[in-house]
């Protein structure tokens, strides 16, 4: 009996995720992320303080009031608005990576289904497939014999599961594991006095989280290579050990069709 495929990445279907990630990434730096540049932040800053300062003057009276204290009300008015305009980067930054990363998810998982659907049917491994976790789904992915796991961008990608988990949900099992794991994208506003203010200032939570442009660039680029990098044709011979739950839902189908009969 001859050796069929059971998954199988066809180059035109590869070629078109890797653009379309390509394209989000790009265009979504360009048209979003680039106008939060530090020089851009520093100016509306000085803006805001500006005209702060102007509406206040309004209202100057020389026999109550003190100029400087006009001035540094305006002044603080423009730390306030560099420090919304940097947390507003921030989040960006975030939802750029979360766009990208559950675009990855959704289309590893339809590949997935859309492969099982041309040798096995049935709605119980389907819904399997939408439902497990993202490890499950790994472990699937190195039955095929994919060392995926131990790639040189794997962690990335799952250090970007981490991140998106708790830009999502805030506190919670991802938060523990992403200390845990990666702890650098954790960043806390008095990290530097550590030493001064002790531990209980150093409790988790997900207001601490924080990307950079160059894991953003990290966390996309794990991504192209995992495209990249997943086999074009995996062999009925080459799946040795296939997880538990993918073997049992099968089970469930098959069960459900003979029970039909």
């Amino acid at each position: 009996m001859a050796d069929r495929v059971l998954f199988q990445m066809y180059s035109g279907h590869r070629a078109q995720l890797i653009e379309k990630h390509e394209f989000y990434v790009k265009q979504a730096t360009a048209r979003l992320l680039d106008q939060f540049t530090d020089d851009a932040i520093s100016q509306e800053a000085d803006r805001a303080a500006k005209e702060s300062l102007e509406r206040r003057g309004q209202y100057f009276d020389p026999d109550r009031h003190d100029p400087g204290d006009f001035e540094e009300a305006a002044y603080d008015d423009g730390v306030w608005r560099y420090q919304l305009m940097t947390e507003l980067r921030d989040r960006v930054r975030l939802s750029i990576v979360s766009g990208f990363f559950h675009e990855w998810e959704k289309n590893l998982r339809q590949w997935l289904v859309d492969e099982v659907r041309h040798w096995h049917h049935g709605e119980v491994t389907r819904g399997t497939v939408w439902k497990k976790n993202l490890n499950d789904l790994f472990d699937l992915l190195e039955s095929f014999g994919w060392p995926l796991k131990s790639s040189p961008y794997f962690k990335d990608l799952d250090a970007c599961r981490l991140v998106v988990n708790v830009y999502k949900h805030g506190d919670g099992t991802s938060l523990n594991e992403l200390a845990s794991s990666y702890p650098q994208f954790l960043e806390h506003p008095l990290a530097a006095m550590r030493g001064q203010v002790g531990e209980m200032w150093f409790s988790l939570s997900h207001e601490y989280l924080k990307v950079s442009d160059r894991n953003l660039a990290a966390f996309s680029s794990a991504i192209l290579m995992f495209w990249k990098d997943v086999p074009e044709n995996v062999f009925h011979s080459q799946i040795m050990e296939p997880p538990s739950w993918l073997v049992k839902a099968i089970e469930k189908d098959q069960q459900k069709k003979e029970n039909s009969k």
